[in-house]
C-alpha cells in the first residue's frame, strides 16, 4: 500500500506536535534534489512526458493565432493549446508541435452585474476573475478547489467543484469565441453553432482555440463552516440528509485518511451552510491569499516517505478543520484554496493526480473494495479530497452519467519507466473498480487507463472522436489525448 513501514507515533498533543514540525521543516530543507531541466523540452507538471516540440508561442493578440493556425496548417505542423499545463497526459502539447501559450491572453472584456455574467478572456485565471467581481459582490458559478487555472484549460476539461447545487463548469458556460483549424472565428453557444458546443466544453483542445467566453455569476454570499467527523459507512446517509437534503448548504468538501490508522474508513466533511445574517458579508469579504504553507509543505513532505507521517498530516488537517466549527467565510473564499503547498519538484519522484466517480448510493461497498484492493499493493497515496457533482449529459464526454461522489487521489511516484508500469497497472485496476460500481474517472490525467476502459467509462467517446475527425479532418490540433485514445 506505501513504501515505508514505519511503525505509528504514538504520543500526542503541542509538544509532539511542535517536534513533528520541527522535524518535517528539517526534513524538508534537507531533502530533494533539484530537477534538472531540458529547455529545449516541454511537459506538464507531472514530467512524467517530456517532449521536444518545434517552438512555444506566446501570444495576447487574436490576429497573431489565427496567423500562426493558418502557418501551421499550411506547413502541415501541429498545434496544442496550453494554459497553466496541470493536465498530466500530455494534454497541452505534442512531438515537433507548435505549442500556443494562452496565458497572455487574460484580459477581463465586460461585467454585466444585473445580469450576473462576465466576458473574459481564457487565458485568465479564475483568481483574475475573483479579484474582478469581488467587489461587486459577486462570485463564481462553478469552477475547482484552487484559483489558479485558466478559464479555457477548464472549459477544456469541464471542470467541476465543492459546489453542490451547480454541477460541471458546461452549465453556467452562456457562449464563447472558437477559432476553427481554418483561421475562421465562429460564436458558439447552445443556440448559435450548437453542435460545437457539447464537443469542445470537456473536448480536450481539439477542436479549436477558445478565445473567450461568456460566463454566468452567482451572489456572494457568507456561510457558516460545520465539519463533523465520521465513519465511511455513515457518509451517503450524513450527505442525503445533512447535505444535499438542506437547501441552506451550498458547499461541501470531504476527507477521507489515508493513513495506516483508519485507512480509507475515518473521515470528516466541511460543509458551508448559508449565514443567518448576510448583512455582515462586507466584514469577511477581503480574499484571503496562501497561508500556512511553511507547515503544511513540510508534513506533506514527511507524508511521501513515512506512513507516520502520513497519520500525523490527518491528524492535524482534522483538528484544524474541526477547530473552524461555526466560523464564517465567504463564497469567494471558499473557493481560493491553498495551492503552494501541494508545489513538489524532484528528480527522481512526482505527484500524479487521479479522479474516480461512484454514484452516492455504491459509495460505501466502493470503499470496502478499494481498501481491499490497495491494502495489497505498493501505491504511495498521499491524499483523497471527496466532492459531489449532480448528473449531467449535456457534455459527449460527460464524467457524470449519474449523481456521483468524485474522489480525488494525489499518488507519489517515481519517474522511471518501471515505476509508471507498476502505477499504471495499479491505476487500471481501481478504475475496473469504479467501473463495476456504474462509475467513471476523469480525462485530463495521465493516460494509465486503457482505451478499453476509456469506451466503457464514456460510452459517447466514438462519436466524439468522430465529431474530431468531421470538424478538424486534418487534425490540425493535436495532443497525445487523441492520440491515445482517438486514433
Amino acid at each position: 500500500m506505501r513504501p515505508h513501514k514505519l511503525r505509528p507515533l504514538t504520543r500526542t498533543g503541542l509538544l509532539v506536535s511542535a517536534c513533528i514540525l520541527l522535524y518535517s521543516i528539517l526534513f524538508y530543507f534537507s531533502a530533494g534534489k533539484a530537477v534538472n531541466q531540458d529547455k529545449s523540452q516541454v511537459s506538464d507538471v507531472s514530467r512524467l512526458m517530456p517532449v521536444k516540440i518545434k517552438a512555444i508561442e506566446k501570444s495576447n493578440n487574436e490576429k497573431q493565432m489565427i496567423q500562426t493556425v493558418r502557418d501551421a496548417v499550411d506547413k502541415n505542423l501541429k498545434v496544442s493549446i496550453a494554459g497553466k499545463m496541470h493536465s498530466q497526459g500530455g494534454h497541452t502539447y505534442y512531438k515537433d508541435s507548435i505549442v500556443l501559450d494562452m496565458t497572455g491572453y487574460d484580459k477581463i472584456i465586460h461585467i454585466n452585474p444585473e445580469k450576473r455574467t462576465i466576458r473574459v478572456q481564457s487565458g485568465a485565471t479564475w483568481d483574475d476573475i475573483q479579484k474582478a467581481v469581488n467587489p461587486l459582490g459577486l462570485a463564481v458559478k462553478v469552477m475547482q478547489s484552487q484559483n489558479i487555472f485558466t478559464i479555457g484549460g477548464s472549459l477544456s476539461v469541464n471542470v467541476h467543484g465543492r459546489d453542490i447545487r451547480n454541477g460541471s463548469l458546461i452549465s453556467t458556460v452562456k457562449s464563447f469565441r472558437l477559432l476553427k483549424p481554418d483561421g475562421t472565428i465562429i460564436t458558439v453557444s447552445r443556440t448559435e453553432n450548437s453542435s460545437y458546443f457539447p464537443y469542445v466544453i470537456g473536448g480536450y483542445g481539439l477542436f479549436g482555440i477558445i478565445l473567450d467566453v461568456d460566463l454566468e455569476l452567482t451572489k456572494d454570499e457568507l456561510y457558516k463552516m460545520r465539519t463533523t467527523a465520521m465513519s465511511y459507512k455513515d457518509y451517503p446517509e450524513y450527505f442525503k440528509k445533512k447535505v444535499s437534503g438542506d437547501d441552506e448548504v451550498r458547499m461541501h468538501l470531504a476527507r477521507i485518511t489515508t493513513g495506516p490508522h483508519g485507512f480509507l474508513k475515518d473521515m470528516y466533511v466541511t460543509d458551508y451552510k448559508l449565514a443567518k445574517n448576510q448583512e455582515d458579508l462586507s466584514q469577511y469579504n477581503t480574499l484571503k491569499h496562501d497561508s500556512g504553507t511553511m507547515l503544511t509543505k513540510p508534513l506533506l513532505g514527511l507524508s511521501r516517505q513515512f506512513d507516520w507521517g502520513k497519520d500525523r498530516l490527518w491528524d492535524l488537517q482534522q483538528k484544524y478543520f474541526l477547530s473552524k466549527n461555526g466560523e464564517l467565510i465567504t463564497r469567494n473564499n471558499v473557493m481560493r484554496s491553498e495551492s503552494e503547498f501541494l508545489e513538489y519538484e524532484n528528480e527522481n519522484d512526482t505527484d500524479i493526480l487521479q479522479e474516480y466517480f461512484v454514484p452516492v448510493d455504491h459509495f460505501t461497498a466502493y470503499m470496502d473494495d478499494l481498501r481491499d484492493y490497495l491494502q495489497k499493493e505498493e501505491l504511495n497515496l498521499l491524499n483523497i479530497t471527496i466532492r459531489y457533482v449532480e448528473k449531467d449529459d449535456e457534455a459527449v464526454l460527460s464524467y457524470s452519467k449519474s449523481d456521483m461522489f468524485a474522489l480525488v487521489l494525489l499518488i507519489n511516484q517515481g519517474m522511471s519507466n518501471e515505476d509508471k508500469r507498476a502505477t499504471g497497472k495499479i491505476i487500471r485496476k481501481m478504475v475496473d473498480l469504479s467501473l463495476k460500481y456504474q462509475g467513471s474517472y476523469y480525462l485530463p490525467y495521465y493516460h494509465y487507463p486503457s482505451k478499453h476502459q476509456m469506451e466503457r467509462a464514456y460510452p459517447r467517446a466514438k462519436e466524439f472522436f468522430e465529431m474530431k475527425r468531421k470538424l478538424d479532418p486534418e487534425d490540425a490540433f493535436m495532443n497525445y489525448f487523441y492520440e491515445d485514445y482517438g486514433t
